[in-house]
């Protein structure tokens, strides 16, 4: 039988892959769909870690394999004893060494073919910053432009469920891009998981269709856009949307509503205008937030801070912007699908957008 490691492009062969690293190396990043059955805990690492260092090489390696040995066995009493007789799993540590061979061998022992990845999560991540390098290249985009609370994401959402090629960079980096769109209860994911999330989203796309974008910068939050994809964004053809200043506000109060609730967690974020606004302006931000005066509050915010932002960095970023097909839109209307679709059928028909939900 042959057990020498695989390469990452018989991934798709096995029925399972199976991480064995530490759980705080498996939340940081993972080959999608993989299984966390740790040989070593997150204490356990460090301490054959620290004994490694400072004891010997030897005496590490061990207690180390003792600390595996037992894990394996808890493993086999209970995460992998419903596996079948013919059960073939990918097991993978950080570079195909002593933690996911310990289990292979084990597996294989008891007659599952089992097989190691060669060089690890290590290796895989390299092969995701390769895709990031070159698979946005491929792609054409069209981006959706226009000032903030314009609807921008729920065209995209719109657009996706009428059956365009859509990528939703906000929802792969749990964040909505603004100095206020930290989601609630939801944590961002770590720059490598965002990255393997967003090369699995572009090796779905087909080259020969456009994929439809929201309008971003270089960072969503704590994430940082891949330099090619932000070069094929500012380079992309433009859609403008245009929306109401009163429906813009009414969309920032339905979407960013959840702030109200945390008055110190949002006055910690416009705190950090300051230096932009002044003590006494950000002050009456927070007069309002204590007030109760949500609309007043998004209305200076949109007029003072965010249109003024925008006009200054949107016409130096997306080259295409002067040339953008205007598209008149109502967020907060019931027919946002016809309106995605309307939008849809004026790029195939090469046609102007019939703004008949405009008042």
């Amino acid at each position: 039988m042959n057990l020498s490691p695989v390469s990452i492009d018989q991934i798709g062969d096995f029925d399972e892959i199976v991480d064995v690293r530490t759980p705080l190396e498996f939340a940081e990043d993972h080959i999608p769909g993989a299984l966390n059955a740790p040989v070593l805990g997150n204490e356990e690492r460090v301490i054959v870690g620290t004994m490694y260092k400072q004891v010997s090489p030897f005496e590490a390696t061990r207690v180390g394999a003792a600390m595996v040995a037992r894990n394996i066995a808890v493993h086999l009493e209970t995460t992998f004893a419903d596996r079948p007789r013919n059960w073939r799993p990918l097991i993978y540590c950080w570079r195909g060494g002593k933690r996911s061979g310990s289990m292979a061998t084990w597996f294989n022992l008891i007659g599952w073919r089992a097989r190691q990845l060669d060089g690890g999560y290590k290796h895989y991540r390299r092969r995701v910053l390769e895709e990031l390098d070159a698979l946005p290249a491929r792609l054409r985009y069209i981006v959706l432009t226009g000032h903030t609370g314009s609807g921008k994401t729920r065209l995209l959402k719109a657009l996706a469920e009428a059956g365009a090629q859509t990528l939703d960079l906000e929802a792969l980096a749990a964040h909505r891009g603004s100095l206020l769109g930290a989601l609630p209860d939801s944590a961002q994911p770590s720059q490598k998981a965002f990255d393997t999330a967003l090369v699995h989203a572009l090796r779905q796309f087909d080259p020969d269709k456009p994929v439809f974008v929201e309008a971003e910068s270089r960072r969503i939050g704590a994430i940082t856009l891949p330099a090619v994809l932000l070069g094929g964004l500012h380079g992309g053809f433009c859609v403008q949307v245009e929306t109401a200043r009163d429906d813009r506000i009414e969309l920032l109060l339905q979407d960013y509503g959840h702030l109200f609730k945390r008055a110190d967690a949002f006055k910690s974020q416009l705190s950090k205008l300051i230096p932009l606004h002044g003590h006494a302006r950000v002050q009456r931000w927070y007069d309002f937030l204590d007030g109760g005066q949500g609309r007043a509050l998004f209305e200076e915010l949109v007029d003072l801070h965010y249109d003024p932002a925008y006009a200054r960095s949107s016409g130096a970023h997306f080259v295409q912007l002067p040339h953008a097909r205007p598209f008149p839109f109502r967020p907060v209307a019931d027919d946002v699908a016809g309106q995605a679709r309307e939008l849809l059928a004026a790029f195939a028909e090469n046609r102007p957008v019939q703004p008949f939900l405009m008042e």
